[in-house]
């Protein structure tokens, strides 16, 4: 992709802005950080240029005055949510999370489990991380919330909460997705720190929508395209307009909830810090875009993308049609089919010469597409994929990177002692086989060091891979979607 980011400007803005707000609360600074702290591929694919972790890199500017709370819903627990890009449950997420935080400096200074009633599921994962000398707080359910703000702003409203207990001027207040309660976990201790006399202010911090670009700017309806099944909606903020006779833009959540935010921002502080949402936010994206044509091309695209995952989504039985709806009247707006997506096409033409057998076809970065069909030792993901190295390595075509009597011996290992029905090799197996092969072969080698350069290519299959095959693609950064449809009509997939 054509960069349009400017990811070392973003660090310097966004630190800056931040340490401004803290600034001008003075004392402690809690501060809601929604999207993706690490790993934010959207972010990367809807702004080439933007770094999986250039949140992170901004907070590490100033992780002497930073701590991380981790937000995590007992209702996601005990339901098995999960986070769909790496397919592990919100409960497993936090764990990742503050491992992945200390990796790198930051201090995880305690756990924040909302909604809590006592679910079984909770109450072991809550002992499961007191075996870990983890700090654990737990916030309840309040009736009515976030309208009856009497009883909010009262001893059984916020005053049953765990009151947390922080070490730093900088509290980053984050969670493993959407829905887990950061904003009431934040406004439940500006309650407790203004109970006890202590200054506290609030801020947001969302990567997505970007609140001066257009409500019709592609970026902010690629954000509305990735929360289609969340039913988040972006508009005008009307709060700002009012007040300062300035467009801005926010999203439907944050719209309905601010008269209450109002209130409530009264009664702790006496009076309100912000006069709309957009006020309440630290977003400093627009500022760092340096080719808005390009940043848009990326965001039509991910839109794309975005509409045949909740396809395949419905087709598993877990997404719905109105998700998928939504992002057709997107894409119409942005003008764009999925004839947009050249690797779509190339897939299904593929597929048809085989008489319908699977077939992926995958983009490299010259532009040029090489595809895969499925054949008795491999899937057609494997297939593509060893086609793609060969090609960027300049090997001949018919130069066989893994022979056949290596790839024997694996397939019998499959059938007979794994349990395996499908003996052909899926996309991680290969990637062992070649590295193996690499040891005696100067092309496997060859090939092997063609990977990185898979990084942002585009990919596309005729039928819904195996997590096995999605995951492969995901981590060397290949941007796959699938039609609709499984390889077979049996009803259990694996």
């Amino acid at each position: 992709m054509r960069p349009g980011f400017d990811a070392g400007k973003y660090l310097t803005l966004q630190s800056g802005k931040i340490a401004e707000r803290m600034k001008e609360f003075g004392g402690k600074l809690y501060l809601e950080f929604g999207g993706k702290l690490f790993d934010d591929t959207h972010a990367c694919r809807v702004l080439p240029g933007f770094e999986p972790d250039s949140k992170v890199h901004m907070l590490l500017e100033m992780k002497d005055e930073a701590e991380i709370v981790i937000v995590i819903s007992a209702w996601d627990i005990e339901q098995s949510k999960r986070r769909g890009d790496l397919g592990i449950t919100y409960d497993q997420e936090a764990l990742r999370l503050i491992d992945a935080f200390r990796a790198v400096g930051l201090y995880v200074g305690s756990v924040v489990v909302t909604h809590y009633a006592r679910q079984e599921t909770a109450v072991q994962f809550i002992k499961r991380l007191g075996k870990q000398d983890i700090r654990i707080y737990r916030h309840y359910p309040i009736e009515d919330y976030p309208g009856n703000v009497p009883l909010i702003l009262s001893g059984d409203g916020f005053g049953k909460n765990d009151y947390i207990e922080t070490e730093r001027r900088l509290v980053v207040v984050t969670a493993p997705g959407g829905g887990s309660g950061k904003m009431a976990v934040c406004l439940s201790q500006l309650y407790h720190e203004h109970q006890r006399g202590q200054t506290a202010g609030y801020a947001k911090y969302e990567t997505f929508p970007v609140w001066d670009l257009p409500i019709t700017h592609p970026v902010n309806l690629a954000y509305e395209a990735a929360t289609a099944d969340l039913g988040d909606a972006v508009m005008p903020d009307a709060f700002h307009q009012v007040a300062y006779n300035e467009t801005a833009v926010s999203y439907n959540r944050d719209m309905e909830a601010f008269p209450v935010l109002l209130g409530m921002f009264k009664h702790i502080l006496s009076a309100s810090p912000y006069k709309s949402p957009t006020n309440m936010g630290v977003n400093m994206i627009s500022r760092c875009i340096t080719d808005d044509e390009a940043v848009s091309e990326a965001a039509r695209q991910e839109i794309i993308r975005r509409y045949y995952e909740a396809l395949c989504e419905r087709r598993q039985g877990f997404g719905e049609l109105e998700a998928v709806q939504k992002i057709e009247l997107m894409m119409s707006k942005v003008g764009v089919t999925t004839d947009a997506r050249p690797v779509v096409a190339a897939a299904l033409k593929r597929s048809k010469q085989t008489k319908d057998e699977p077939a992926v076809a995958l983009e490299l970065p010259d532009g040029s597409i090489v595809t895969g069909k499925t054949t008795p030792l491999l899937g057609a993901a494997s297939a593509a994929l060893l086609k793609a190295l060969k090609e960027l390595g300049g090997i001949p075509k018919d130069f066989a990177l893994i022979p056949p009597d290596i790839i024997e011996p694996i397939q019998r290992l499959k059938l007979n002692h794994m349990g395996n029905n499908n003996p052909r090799l899926h996309t991680d197996e290969i990637l062992i086989a070649l590295a193996i092969q690499a040891t005696n072969s100067p092309e496997a080698e060859t090939a092997m060091e063609q990977l990185g350069r898979l990084r942002d290519c585009e990919a596309h299959s005729t039928v819904l891979l195996s997590r096995v095959d999605q995951y492969t693609f995901q981590r060397l950064g290949v941007n796959l979607t699938c039609e609709p449809r499984y390889q077979t009509k049996k009803l259990y997939h694996k």
